[in-house]
């Protein structure tokens, strides 16, 4: 029989501190693609989504640092964590004093991580399992991403439901470590930083700006 996600998530993960955001820790893989096939091997199936909830992405990192730094831009207000992963940039929206975070995420798993991530931090975070990129954008006077344009499917969807956002007047942030379908030209970059990173990057270091959609 197959472990229950939160069992999974404890025995195949450590509790660790993401390397760029100290004050918040976290269930993080040694190893996402061994995550991965031990996900399909236990639970007996193949084509599951990647377990990227298992791993500190530096967009995200960069995005999470920048609010810890800067915490006027979430504090008392409401906001909405896009594909939260892990739950990085929620916790640290909640610790810079915002009213209010939903973490949307569509993987059962990362709504999971979620819970045990936030549960360890203290944080009182919402989690929101359902694709939002085809509806109208939840209610939110801050909308956060952190790496969403890993490719150009994704960015094609996210980008869309991010300027809508910001039509209806949230305020819309994205960190990214230099993805190539990352459209810096329709953003302003407000701080950028040189993220240590998961070591299926192929990399120690990315430089990760966090922009704003003007």
């Amino acid at each position: 029989m197959a472990a229950a996600p939160a069992d999974f998530i404890r025995a195949h993960t450590r509790l660790a501190a993401a390397p760029h955001v100290p004050e918040i820790t976290l269930h993080l893989a040694d190893d996402v693609f061994a995550l991965w096939e031990q996900m399909e091997a236990e639970l007996g199936r193949t084509g599951l989504p990647p377990p990227f909830w298992g791993a500190a992405w530096a967009g995200g990192q960069a995005l999470a640092r920048y609010l810890l730094d800067a915490p006027g831009l979430v504090a008392g207000r409401t906001v909405l964590d896009f594909a939260s992963g892990c739950g990085l940039v929620a916790i640290a929206a909640a610790k810079a004093g915002a009213a209010a975070v939903t973490a949307n995420e569509i993987d059962e798993y990362a709504a999971v991580a979620i819970a045990l991530n936030t549960a360890i931090n203290g944080i009182d975070v919402t989690c929101l399992p359902a694709d939002v990129l085809d509806q109208d954008p939840p209610d939110a006077e801050v909308v956060l991403a952190g790496d969403v344009c890993y490719d150009k499917k994704m960015a094609d969807r996210v980008l869309p439901f991010l300027e809508k956002a910001r039509a209806r007047g949230s305020e819309v942030l994205v960190g990214d470590p230099g993805r190539t379908y990352m459209p810096k030209g329709r953003f302003e970059a407000l701080a950028a930083y040189d993220v240590p990173v998961p070591e299926m990057e192929g990399v120690d270091i990315r430089r990760c700006t966090v922009w704003r959609l003007p």
